[in-house]
């Protein structure tokens, strides 16, 4: 999901980052407004108070994490919430403990329920002429109503026992302790996907756009913890080189910035492994090269190579790298070696492609199981 979003800033060490899917989200509502008669400003703020509703229950989360001394480096907002990132694999694991994540996960509805009842009590003590359960509920219209139902349904949405809503981690982590992990997660993520048909189908016969949304989004972020599934595998756990690229390229170190970059044109990669003689010295990147002829031009690869960066070994496990990996500061290129020989890389691009050749392997073998 992290792939689909982009950076809105740093708040207090924080990174705030936002997903797409409110960019199509807001074309949704400002088109609704039209339709309904309304404007297409008032379509606009009634985004806002999706997006503020959501701002509310990651705030309360926050506080919550920084309670339970949990170090967030970013969080991505979704349209039924958000998703923390931690700043180390240590609070990555107590986050995901089934005490403590049980107690985040009810941090965030119990925000947006307390929030909307406070505005409802609000409302109708100073304007008790507004009816607040007058259908639709969300509404362009009637914006005050819309903004004390938005927070409401928020929560009750995410009190459903689907993946990737607070009730569905909630009931990952207690199916987990009795069943183990990776059967608490393959049936979290089937109910996710049931779930969000279900609700798919209620809005197209009610009709209620929000519904659909809620459901598509629902059974989308339950497949994507379905492809990673397999990432959690306790009898076939997934190895580094079982994903790794075999077929890649290599710079040398004495190679010249002109020679590197008329290479890098024979290849799809983006960022070389940077050898001298048979040691992995560095790492450098198709752009870095570019951009290094321009402002000094020609010279040597190692005086732009980075001589900081990941490495693993081929039979070290893929969860336990990525997560080392995400608890620095990410990688775009991981080398993977064999006692000091590098045997193969890892890139974010290969890396999606691989997982999805390896998950659909999976399920052609449960299949010739069934059989």
């Amino acid at each position: 999901m992290r792939a689909w979003s982009f950076s809105i800033g740093r708040l207090l060490g924080v990174e705030i980052r936002i997903h797409t899917f409110f960019l199509l989200l807001l074309g949704l509502s400002i088109s609704y407004s039209s339709v309904s008669g309304s404007t297409g400003i008032r379509g606009f703020a009634l985004w806002l108070l999706l997006l503020l509703a959501v701002v509310v229950r990651e705030i309360a989360r926050a506080l919550a994490a920084a309670w339970y001394n949990l170090d967030l480096r970013s969080i991505l907002l979704l349209p039924t919430g958000g998703l923390q990132q931690y700043a180390t694999h240590e609070a990555t694991e107590r986050a995901a403990t089934p005490a403590i994540g049980k107690r985040l996960g009810l941090v965030g509805p119990l925000s947006n329920l307390l929030f909307g009842l406070f505005l409802g009590a609000v409302v109708l003590t100073v304007a008790p002429e507004i009816n607040l359960f007058e259908r639709p509920w969300l509404t362009p219209a009637h914006l005050l109503r819309a903004f004390i139902w938005v927070n409401l349904l928020l929560a009750a949405v995410n009190l459903l026992p689907a993946a990737p809503l607070d009730g569905g981690r909630i009931f990952r982590g207690e199916f987990s302790r009795s069943h183990g992990a990776l059967k608490g997660t393959r049936t979290a993520v089937g109910l996710g996907q049931i779930i969000g048909i279900l609700l798919a189908i209620a809005g197209c016969i009610l009709p209620n756009m929000w519904l659909i949304m809620i459901g598509g989004f629902v059974f989308i972020g339950s497949h994507m913890d379905d492809s990673n599934l397999l990432l959690h595998s306790e009898n076939d756990p997934v190895l580094m080189r079982d994903v790794m690229l075999t077929d890649y390229s290599t710079l040398s170190a004495s190679d010249t910035l002109e020679d590197a970059l008329q290479r890098s044109v024979h290849t799809l990669q983006d960022v070389f492994p940077v050898v001298r003689g048979s040691n992995l010295v560095g790492a450098v990147s198709r752009q870095g090269i570019v951009e290094a002829l321009q402002s000094e031009g020609n010279g040597y690869v190692q005086g732009v190579m980075t001589r900081s960066f990941q490495i693993a070994q081929s039979d070290d496990s893929l969860v336990k790298t990525l997560r080392r990996i995400m608890a620095g500061q990410g990688a775009q290129l991981v080398p993977i070696l064999e006692g000091n020989r590098i045997v193969g890389i890892i890139t974010p691009q290969n890396l999606a492609h691989s997982m999805g050749l390896l998950n659909a392997r999976r399920r052609l073998r449960q299949q010739e199981r069934t059989d």
